[in-house]
This record gives structure tokens, C-alpha cells and sequence, in this order.
């Protein structure tokens, strides 16, 4: 598998790989490159509609001339535990990332709830997020703050007192139960548009649908939350 920078000549294929509707699955197997570089070139390039190869070329060239020469991370990397490869590790890492990104999480907040989810114990202190990503304290409480109001993340002090962010598969079922009763409350309002702009009217019908079709999706998302927990949450001997 080729390493390095991306050339010319493949950012062009990339741009016509996303012309063709391919996925960056496809488009990174065509180039012998792994899928998360791809999904990194195109998402910091404008997204899969707004890609160009030759504007990327020239702003990652313009990048390189700015950056200061420095070695790279892994030399001085951690040992990685249960002999993991630091390198495949980093990738994937950047890889979830991105995804979480693809989905709407703001980039910061996609860094830090990435991070705690590959952790091992799930948690780690301000100290070790600043650390491991390079940013500055107030980047870290601003990214944990929206993602505790999204029930993404909860907090606990350890045997030092020390503040810690915690992922776990209970903080993923209070995101789910928060993200249903949001959609309850939308829907809710819809209905209340109802008598207010006359019902049998367009308007009102179109609020009325929907607030059914949010109704609808609420209650599924909550049944599939409890239904999911209490499989999970069962000993496989019991299933």
C-alpha cells in the first residue's frame, strides 16, 4: 500500500470517483490507499460535492510550505497496550472521527468523544484529552460541555478528586432517550400549530403530518433503545 502524499494524479481520480457516485470505500480501493484517507482528502477539501482536485492540490501544498518541519508523532508515540499497532491505531482514530464529523458532530467535539471511545477505560481526566490531542484546555470544556448536553458523555470525580469524562453503553442509551424525547417535543409543537393555523387548512395539514410522522419516530426510537439495552444487558448463556 502506497504511503505519502496524495498526488496530483490521484486527486483527480478522486474527483472523478465522486463524480461517479462511488464510495470512499471503492474510490480508496482503486488507489491502494486506506478509506480514511480519502474520506480526510475530501472532507477537508469541501465535501463530496464541492471537491476539486486542483484546489486541493494547491491548498495542500500551501499547507506544507506553512508547516514548520517537526518530527513525526509516532517517534515519540506511547508503547501501545496488548501490542497494538500505533500507527493503525492513530489512523483509525482520525478515520471515526471523520465519521462522527459526517454525521454532524462539530469537529472538536467529534475529536474528544472519539478519543474516549477507543480508550480502554472509557473515561479520561481534561489533562489526558489536552494531552493525546494537542489542544488547548478551553477547546476541551467547550467539546465535553455540548457533548454532555447531548448525553454523549457524563462526568465523575476519581479516588483524587480529579474530573473525569466518562463514554459508556449507558451514556449511548441516555443519548438515544434524550434524542427521542427532542423529537417528541418537536412534534408536540407541530401539533399545537395545528389550531392555531385552522385545521383542514395546508398548513395545518402539513403540521399535522408532521407531528405523526416525529410521533412515530419517537416512540420507535425509545422501544428499540429499551428492547436493545435489555438484550444487551442479558448474559449471552440466558439469550
Amino acid at each position: 500500500m502506497p504511503g505519502g502524499r496524495l498526488t496530483q494524479q490521484e486527486r483527480q481520480k478522486i474527483a472523478l470517483g465522486l463524480a461517479d457516485g462511488l464510495a470512499y470505500a471503492e474510490i480508496a480501493r482503486r488507489l491502494d490507499r486506506p478509506t480514511s484517507t480519502i474520506t480526510r482528502e475530501v472532507m477537508r477539501n469541501g465535501g463530496p460535492t464541492a471537491y476539486r482536485a486542483d484546489l486541493a492540490h494547491r491548498a495542500t501544498e500551501r499547507r506544507a510550505q506553512r508547516r514548520p518541519q517537526a518530527a513525526p508523532r509516532a517517534t515519540d508515540a506511547p508503547p501501545q497496550a496488548h501490542g497494538r499497532d500505533a500507527a493503525a491505531v492513530r489512523e483509525y482514530e482520525e478515520a471515526f472521527t471523520t465519521m462522527l464529523m459526517q454525521s454532524g458532530t462539530p469537529k472538536m467535539m467529534a475529536r474528544v468523544l472519539s478519543c474516549l471511545c477507543i480508550s480502554d477505560t472509557g473515561s479520561l481526566t481534561a489533562s489526558e484529552l489536552v494531552r493525546h490531542l494537542q489542544v488547548s484546555p478551553a477547546s476541551v470544556s467547550k467539546a465535553v460541555a455540548f457533548l454532555e448536553s447531548q448525553g454523549l458523555v457524563r462526568r465523575e470525580r476519581d479516588e483524587r478528586r480529579r474530573e473525569r469524562y466518562i463514554v459508556d453503553d449507558d451514556v449511548w442509551y441516555q443519548s438515544m432517550m434524550a434524542a427521542a424525547r427532542g423529537t417528541a417535543a418537536i412534534a408536540e409543537t407541530a401539533r399545537q400549530g395545528v389550531g392555531v393555523l385552522v385545521p383542514g387548512t395546508p398548513a395545518a395539514t402539513r403540521l399535522e403530518n408532521i407531528a405523526r410522522f416525529l410521533d412515530f419516530v419517537s416512540e420507535s426510537t425509545t422501544r428499540a433503545a429499551n428492547q436493545a439495552r435489555e438484550i444487551l444487558r442479558t448474559p449471552q448463556a440466558e439469550q
